[in-house]
């Protein structure tokens, strides 16, 4: 039996009245465990099928799925990038931001990338998806989930929002603030957010929201949407919080959603509780900023622009690696056109492309400056992890479908027997990719990067 604070549950049977026994009973109940299918594994569904029992209502390729005992993150499946474990709830936010491909797009309190691999999958590779995390532990760990996903539109970037903010007035389409709060949603799930709660928790978080919300305001374009969400429970950080943003700010307004299997927003507004759906607690708001919202980015003289052109003239030219991209063609894969679109860059001895939208960077802390290419060497390249996440199979110039057996040796960092092609290949397990290797007189040589090597690895 669960053991919650009496505070909390004061707080509970005052806001909810009538419904108090059945959210108490809910609370008591084994929560729910889902996942969130990746749309660019073509296969993901049919080979996770075992696992599978129902489709969550309000997020398209979220599933709920049955206990089998098996860890469904020490799988093949899962270090190919079929899925992102993720609670049903956590969908909802990105699903009411309703991300569009070609937009530009904030992640703000983004780690460790539930969301903004949703949002990623969402976009379809284009447009620019930002995903932050001031932590920057949690922000690699960030990092490294866009990369298995295989999102290829993606900067993630390390920085408190007030440092973003000084940077980049006005720059996004869409906002997304998962805002950090005081867990309460969580507390069947995680007894260490029932024991770190105290009375005090809401409002010491909604000081903190109150922070992060001000600063979005600033990085959001006049017309731009924002969606403002918790895993918490209490009015204090939810309705509270989001009224207090209004208040200093006039400029934006709620915007009304519905959420399937949810239900109608109430002036933007929708709670999420766990006797109500299946799912664990959640709060989630969206607002529009007037397309009329007098703009913040500070008016420069036209003396000053001359003064810009002039820097911009004596800056050193950037290397050219269009070179190495077209070995990289040659040699490895062909680059589709998601790609292709994008700016290519060195950073140090890797090639890197982001989207044209990018903003500037200088001064923040950058963990990825968008998705990996290949490393340059004098006359040959080697193509980067995150590329094999990233691309489409078929465009590789070898592939080798390893069998199950196979694909542990390849994730423990062996070298694995295959007669095929000499040269650099995408390594596959039901079509989808782990990673490179590179084929020698029989021999699959592994270039899983040392990091990502598996040892107890689970078949579904």
């Amino acid at each position: 039996m669960n053991t919650f604070p009496s505070e909390f549950l004061n707080q509970m049977k005052e806001m909810l009245g009538d419904e108090y026994p059945a959210f108490l009973l809910a609370m008591e109940k084994e929560p729910s465990l889902a996942l969130r299918l990746n749309p660019k594994r073509r296969d993901a569904e049919a080979s996770a099928a075992a696992l599978i029992e129902s489709p969550v209502p309000w997020a398209e390729h979220g599933r709920y799925i049955r206990d089998t005992g098996i860890k469904p993150g020490s799988t093949v499946l899962h270090a190919a990038g079929a899925f992102y474990m993720q609670e049903a709830s956590a969908m909802v936010s990105a699903t009411v931001l309703d991300p569009q491909p070609g937009e530009k797009i904030l992640d703000l309190c983004a780690a460790p990338g539930g969301k903004s691999t949703q949002i990623a999958a969402a976009m379809q590779d284009r447009g620019l998806l930002v995903s932050n995390d001031p932590e920057t532990s949690r922000s690699k760990i960030l990092s490294g989930n866009l990369e298995r996903m295989g999102a290829a539109n993606a900067m993630v970037v390390n920085a408190y929002p007030y440092q973003l903010a000084e940077k980049w007035i006005e720059h996004f389409d869409a906002i997304l603030v998962d805002a950090p709060c005081s867990g309460e949603g969580m507390f069947r799930r995680d007894p260490d957010a029932r024991s770190e709660w105290t009375p005090a928790s809401p409002e010491g978080c909604a000081k903190r929201q109150a922070e992060i919300l001000d600063q979005a305001a600033k990085m959001l374009v006049p017309g731009g949407r924002m969606v403002y969400s918790t895993c918490t429970f209490n009015r204090f950080e939810n309705e509270g919080s989001i009224l207090g943003f209004l208040d200093r700010h006039p400029e934006f307004a709620f915007e009304d959603f519905h959420l399937e299997g949810v239900g109608d927003s109430e002036n933007g507004m929708l709670h999420i509780y766990p006797h109500r759906v299946n799912g664990d607690g959640h709060f989630v708001a969206r607002l529009r900023k007037s397309a009329d919202a007098p703009s913040l980015i500070p008016s420069k003289s036209k003396g000053k622009k001359g003064e810009k052109g002039k820097k911009n003239i004596n800056k050193p030219k950037e290397p050219d690696p269009s070179g190495y991209i077209a070995m990289l063609e040659r040699d490895v894969c062909r680059l589709p056109d998601f790609i292709r679109e994008q700016r290519f860059f060195f950073s140090g001895d890797w090639i890197h492309c982001a989207p044209v939208s990018a903003p500037p960077a200088e001064g923040i802390h950058v963990i990825n400056p968008g998705l990996c290419l290949l490393k340059t060497g004098r006359s040959h390249v080697e193509p980067a992890h995150a590329l094999a996440m990233a691309l489409p199979p078929e465009m590789a110039h070898r592939q080798a479908e390893l069998d199950f057996k196979a694909a542990c040796a390849y994730l423990s960092g062996d070298t694995v027997a295959y007669d095929g092609e000499k040269g650099w290949t995408l390594v596959l397990y039901k079509g989808m990719p782990l990673g490179w290797g590179k084929v020698s007189e029989g021999v699959l040589k592994n270039h899983l990067p040392s990091g990502l090597r598996m040892h107890h690895i689970s078949e579904i």
